[in-house]
């Protein structure tokens, strides 16, 4: 896995891989986007043995004590045995199960590549669409894809061709995609900064959700596992509105 998702050559804030380790045997893994505790509980309920998630816990600035909410969660995976995987920027850009690659695949943008300058590689990507189309309609195929209302939207008159996106927080590289001349950039969330970058540089901007732009990678990875090792996989949705 380590080799599969590059986790020693990306730098992030976060441990990537095995965060708290469970038991040695294998054979049901449950997937889901954040290691929330209403994750964890179905995960225990289903007797998994691995829990994978895209959030996972440890973070860089974080309070070190475990008291509370972090208590909690911890408890109940070592209480029951469970291990829990995370896998976060490694996650977002590979070339084929990350969620940038996945939300391509999604939105049938074609030939995805990665937007130079922005580190690291692959955590911008961008397509120059087949045919163009006004910020209206991409808000509205947006929003029919990923099954929810858009956070924020600023619009333009300009078709759009070529369009560039980085899942889940990923705002600050609006810049980056306007520099690379494209026409709309689209992310999980939303700024201030971001809506006055958007109109004085004339970019289409969509926030569609951090948790919606970031379900598809870890239950890509989960379907991947489960067919190379023939493991029973469960992929939980624990919706958020952020």
């Amino acid at each position: 896995m380590a080799d599969f998702l590059s986790l020693e050559r990306i730098q992030d804030y976060c441990p990537n891989g095995l965060q708290v380790e469970g038991r040695d045997s294998i054979r049901c893994i449950v997937t889901g986007v954040t290691a929330c505790q209403a994750l964890v509980d179905q995960a225990i309920a289903l007797q998994a043995d691995a829990l994978l998630v895209h959030h996972g816990y440890f973070w860089k600035g974080e309070a070190q004590a475990i008291k509370g909410m972090k208590k909690r969660r911890l408890q109940a995976l070592l209480a029951h045995d469970l291990n829990l995987f995370a896998f976060h920027l490694p996650l977002d850009v590979h070339a084929t199960l990350g969620n940038n690659a996945q939300l391509a695949q999604l939105m049938g943008w074609p030939q995805p590549q990665a937007l130079m300058d922005c580190a690291p590689e692959g955590v911008v990507m961008y397509s120059d669409l087949t045919t163009p189309m006004g910020a209206e309609e991409l808000g509205q195929l947006l929003e029919q894809q990923l099954q929810r209302p858009l956070v924020c939207s600023i619009p333009t008159a300009q078709p759009i061709k070529r369009v560039a996106w980085c899942t889940g927080g990923g705002q600050s590289f609006i810049d980056a995609a306007a520099a690379a001349g494209c026409d709309a950039f689209i992310t999980g969330e939303v700024s201030e900064p971001t809506v006055h970058s958007a109109r004085e540089q004339n970019i289409a901007f969509f926030a569609a959700g951090h948790h919606a732009t970031e379900r598809y990678g870890i239950k890509a990875l989960g379907e991947h596992l489960a067919e190379t090792f023939n493991l029973e996989h469960h992929f939980i949705d624990i919706d958020s509105p952020a």
